[in-house]
């Protein structure tokens, strides 16, 4: 039994030290917004005051009235800007040739990109003293108005901390009742502890049984920690027998199910698939039998016809074959060891004709590398020549293909092979891999597929111990990532 000297500290006292954390960071990140917000607010307030003022000076100047016989009421200082920065006016200077020019100052800028600006605080050089600046752009000048840093403007600026206090006493009150519940809950927690403790014991050794005393016991103080284990081990001793009984046959009627869902739609799509080359042939046949004047060209079509739905038939059943070797005893099959940089250099060769005449340009990453590893040869020139022809057949004419290879894993070499060509739809990607499974099936049936070329690459990988994905290649085209064991 675990005793409470084990625990220095109890976990309701780190549980409550944790939410006042996150309470006390909540309350200063509220504080911190709340003094920035109410700050910001007097700047703007100061600053409209001076932009309304700067309307009611534009109005005179309108009417007529020289700058320099302006009303400023409070204000000590008013400049008149040009659009070039250059000061045609300010009431603080005697010469205002002299003075630089204010197309860089921020209140300046601000205002003639957005019309209005200020600047908070800056020392004049003109003048030596401290001002906040607005300036609000008109026709054809800018008004800047500027208020010296004097004892009442800084009193406007001092934020006022009353709201503080406030979220300090509510943050203190919220600290005691929180403490309060919970060393409550945390003498609860310890004695449930206990009683967990002692009723998995007995359970354990067979005793289990409705002696009240049981419930009585004078709790200790244990961590949640212990109570969270021992509810976890009495729960999963009584289920599991029973969970264990229900998930099993659950999995076994779905795998049945699966199992004969897969069985008979395999069956129809072999029986289908079969039918289409053996009508095709039988066709061509019968009009060959039945037609005494038929032509030598059209004798020769036939024949052609004939010779390329027995090609398909052909590559039909070698494909049915070999996924049936992989799924009935796939620990019959012989496995030696396959030089797959040569069987990959060996396939580009094989399929050179098919690839000059798409034009298709290959680059193959692997040839430098030692590429070794256990496996079925056949079934691995399967994977790659299966790979190939699909490109060929469906990818475009002048495309590029793309073979490479990572060995940085110890156990697997990792393949990506992938072409620039078409690609495929986002929503047939899951698919695939499904036996007999067409993206365009009249498209597909015309060039000759069978409909199980990636199953068999897919099957034949899994048999290798790895596994394979298709995705979108970036840049366009559709890429094959994939793994075999070494």
């Amino acid at each position: 039994m675990v005793t409470a000297s084990k625990y220095n500290t109890k976990f309701h006292l780190r549980l409550f030290w944790l939410v006042v954390s996150v309470l006390l960071l909540i309350c200063i990140c509220f504080a911190a917004f709340q003094y920035l917000r109410e700050k910001q607010y007097r700047i703007d307030l100061l600053h409209a005051k001076l932009t309304t003022q700067a309307d009611m000076l534009h109005e005179e100047m309108k009417s007529g009235t020289p700058a320099e016989k302006l009303n400023l009421n409070d204000f000590i200082r008013i400049s008149i800007i040009d659009f070039s920065g250059k000061v045609v006016y300010d009431s603080e200077a005697k010469d205002v040739q002299r003075m630089e020019n204010h197309a860089t100052r921020k209140e300046v800028k601000q205002a003639m990109d957005t019309g209005e600006g200020y600047e908070i605080h800056r020392r004049s050089a003109l003048t030596g003293n401290v001002y906040f600046y607005a300036a609000k752009k008109y026709d054809n000048y800018i008004i800047r108005l500027a208020t010296p840093y004097h004892d009442a403007l800084i009193s406007n600026f001092r934020v006022t901390m009353i709201y503080l206090s406030v979220t300090l006493l509510v943050l203190l009150t919220f600290i005691i009742i929180f403490y309060n519940v919970m060393r409550h809950l945390g003498a609860n927690i310890n004695r449930l502890n206990d009683f967990v403790t002692k009723a998995e014991r007995e359970i354990v050794e067979g005793n289990v049984n409705d002696d009240v005393e049981l419930f009585q016991i004078p709790f200790s103080n244990d961590e949640v920690g212990e109570i969270s284990r021992h509810v976890v081990q009495i729960y999963y001793r009584l289920q599991q027998t029973q969970q264990a009984l229900v998930t099993e046959q659950q999995r076994v009627l779905k795998q049945q199910e699966e199992q004969d869902r897969l069985k008979r739609q395999l069956t129809y799509n072999i029986a289908h698939e079969l039918k289409t080359p053996v009508s095709s042939i039988q066709g061509y046949l019968e009009t060959i039998i039945n037609n005494d004047n038929i032509t030598p060209d059209v004798l020769g079509k036939f024949i052609e016809k004939c010779y390329q739905q027995s090609t398909r038939l052909s590559s039909l059943l070698r494909d049915i074959s070999t996924l049936s070797r992989i799924d009935e005893a796939p620990e019959l099959i012989t496995k030696e060891r396959v030089d797959l940089s040569k069987l990959i250099i060996d396939i580009l060769d094989d399929a050179a004709l098919a690839l000059k005449e798409k034009n298709i340009r290959v680059y193959n990453h692997t040839e430098s590398l030692a590429l070794v590893c256990e496996g079925n040869h056949s079934f691995l020139y399967s994977v790659f020549r299966n790979l190939v022809d699909n490109t060929v057949a469906y990818a475009g004419e002048g495309v590029s293909i793309f073979i490479m290879c990572n060995t940085d894993n110890p156990q697997f070499y990792h393949f990506s092979y992938s072409d620039n060509g078409i690609g495929i739809p986002q929503e047939h990607f899951e698919r695939i891999f499904e036996r007999f499974y067409r993206i365009d099936k009249g498209r597909s049936r015309k060039l000759g597929g069978t409909g199980l070329g990636l199953s068999v690459v897919k099957n034949a990988i899994i048999l290798h111990g790895g596994a394979i994905t298709a995705r979108q290649r970036q840049g366009g085209g559709l890429e094959f990532a994939f793994s075999i064991r070494r």
